[in-house]
């Protein structure tokens, strides 16, 4: 039992883990790529500061191969004026340059080869990247979607109101407008039936006092009176 316990524990661990995990993918995902692309940008710096190197070495070589080639001429020259113990001297400086000029050669060949390196890494985690920030488009634009399509299929809480409810409620409301227009209507009606003004009227159909509506009998005696006599 005990066993069976501990089992079902690990189980529920594992799958809120799993749902966890689920539910903050993207945010995952966008902390993954931030970390990628500070990582790129690191190398980006390693990358340049290779390449800085590498250029300083190539300054440093040229400026020993001059050295060298001026050394030689004039140690060329003092054998030529007999002056061995110069040459020989100037022989002792091409000597210590030609071994900054060998370390030169295979620093910018180390160099190389690590710039090219660089340059693929670089380029390879740059395309990974743009090609994750694809994806992250596509899934964030999905997620939404589906969420969207979650939020229209499930359950209300228990403090919301579902779309039939308010359906209901707008049909009680409108019914009571409904209602309270047609009582208003009739108490309209009402007054003017019993009211002062039909007992008014009443008086003037009787020749006591002028009209207070206008009938169809007024309009057109009102309309005969306006027309122009005819020759």
């Amino acid at each position: 039992m005990f066993k069976t316990v501990v089992t079902l524990f690990r189980g529920s661990v594992a799958a809120a883990g799993e749902e966890l995990e689920d539910r903050t993918a993207l945010l995952i995902l966008d902390q993954q790529m931030r970390d990628a692309a500070t990582a790129v940008e690191r190398s980006k710096r390693t990358l340049a500061l290779a390449i800085a190197q590498d250029q300083q070495e190539g300054r440093r070589l040229e400026a020993t191969n001059a050295r060298i080639a001026d050394l030689e001429t004039r140690a060329t020259a003092a054998l030529d004026g007999g002056r061995e113990d110069l040459a020989t001297e100037a022989a002792q400086a091409i000597a210590g340059l030609e071994a900054d000029r060998d370390a030169a050669m295979t620093a910018r060949t180390l160099f190389a080869t690590e710039i090219a390196r660089l340059k693929r890494q670089v380029a390879n985690a740059e395309a990974g990247i743009t090609e994750l920030d694809r994806g992250r488009r596509v899934a964030r634009a999905a997620e939404a979607v589906r969420g969207l399509r979650r939020g229209g299929i499930e359950a209300a809480r228990p403090y919301e109101s579902t779309l039939p409810e308010a359906e209901r409620t707008l049909k009680r409301l409108r019914d009571r407008q409904i209602e309270a227009q047609a009582a208003d209507d009739a108490l309209v009606e009402l007054d003017a039936a019993s009211g002062p003004l039909a007992t008014a009227e009443k008086l003037a159909e009787q020749g006591f006092g002028p009209r207070l509506k206008t009938t169809a009998d007024d309009v057109l005696a009102r309309l005969k009176a306006k027309r122009t006599p005819t020759a």
